[in-house]
């Protein structure tokens, strides 16, 4: 991987491909919001031969970029044609817990029952379950997987920074770890997983690098104050540096055997899996049309909009990932080979075989 030119930043969605799109981008946003907010409910019951369920399913999901879809299905009533009523509950931290320890909360809300489903990122919720296979884990759908841009090594555009190599020695500020523990010799996220990968094709030892974690929305004026000498980020900080510094990418983390990396998936527990089957599919069949509806970013502007409230123009110019609508195994799987990989899966473990934990 390569400095990334200013002519493929125009390409891939970079500051100057942002700036040409952003009188279209904050149009279509607008009218996506019209869109998303004006869908009327057609009635309570699925098309002949869809799978349908009843009384409610409770999910715990942050709204953002990655769970967009959640959000238009349910804005455009998708649950409730599938006899299903969808009650989102606000990831929070437990008590006594860093700000970074989202993941513990969510898998605490799947074993205590307060929440069914949870939308989370694989790579934590693979570390939990094979640091306690008790948990009972599984996977119940593909929510989000990694594009150009969606995740990357920035810089201020006049650090002498102008290759990953250049990386070696440097400090780079990344999102607080969360179920994964922080360690400066081997990844501690999806994030830093993916970012590793890249730098190792590039002949750069991850390990001689500082990894300096902090609060996300701290990112970028960590850079900006020079406390850092590059960050990690992901939509939407990538959006915020790029239009308050004018940083630059150095480093694309979804690219070669990271790229369309599974990011995030929707998980419950074998318990809830097996005793409200019919909810999991109902929830399933009306998430996978509304990550079809995804396909075109209208809708998910709107709904970043309406439910992420991000303003217009953030919402019009964050790259986006993209939404599969269908499970693949093999997909995951790279995943879970990754942290094997690079020694993140907990002491002693080996390869988490994925497909044990998919709901079926």
């Amino acid at each position: 991987m390569r400095r990334v030119s200013a002519r493929d930043r125009a390409r891939s969605g970079g500051p100057t491909g942002r700036t040409r799109r952003r009188a279209a981008g904050i149009t279509a946003a607008a009218a996506g919001l019209l869109l998303v907010a004006g869908c009327q409910v057609l009635g309570n019951s699925s098309a002949a031969g869809e799978p349908t369920g009843s009384g409610t399913v409770t999910v715990t999901a942050p709204p953002g970029v990655a769970d967009a879809p959640l959000y238009i299905a349910m804005k455009n009533g998708l649950f409730r044609q599938a006899g299903i009523h969808v009650r989102v509950l606000s990831t929070k931290r437990l008590p006594g817990e860093s700000s970074g320890a989202l993941v513990r909360s969510e898998v605490s809300a799947l074993t205590s029952g307060q929440a069914d489903i949870a939308f989370s990122d694989y790579a934590d919720m693979f570390y939990a379950q094979q640091a306690k296979p008790s948990l009972g884990l599984k996977v119940m759908a593909n929510g989000y997987d990694a594009a150009p841009s969606v995740m990357e090594v920035l810089t201020l555009p006049n650090s002498t920074i102008t290759s990953p190599s250049d990386l070696a020695k440097k400090i780079i500020g990344t999102a607080e770890p969360q179920e994964m523990p922080f360690s400066n010799s081997k990844p501690y996220s999806l994030d830093t997983i993916a970012t590793w990968s890249v730098l190792s094709s590039d002949n750069v030892d991850p390990t001689s690098i500082k990894w300096h974690h902090m609060p996300v929305n701290q990112l970028v004026n960590a850079l900006r104050t020079r406390q850092v000498d590059a960050i990690l980020a992901t939509e939407p900080t990538i959006y915020q540096a790029e239009s308050v510094l004018g940083a630059v990418p150095v480093l694309d983390s979804a690219t070669g055997a990271t790229a369309n990396l599974p990011l995030d998936g929707y998980f419950t527990n074998a318990a809830y899996a097996k005793a409200h089957a019919a909810n999991l599919a109902a929830f399933r069949a009306a998430l996978l049309k509304a990550q079809s509806d995804a396909s075109m970013k209208t809708p998910v502007q709107g709904a970043l909009m309406h439910f992420a409230r991000m303003d217009v123009q953030t919402a019009s110019l964050v790259s986006l990932g993209t939404y599969p609508t269908a499970l693949q195994v093999t997909d995951l799987q790279r995943v879970a080979n990754l942290m094997f990989n690079f020694n993140a899966e907990p002491t002693g473990s080996g390869t988490l075989t994925v497909s044990s934990m998919i709901a079926r």
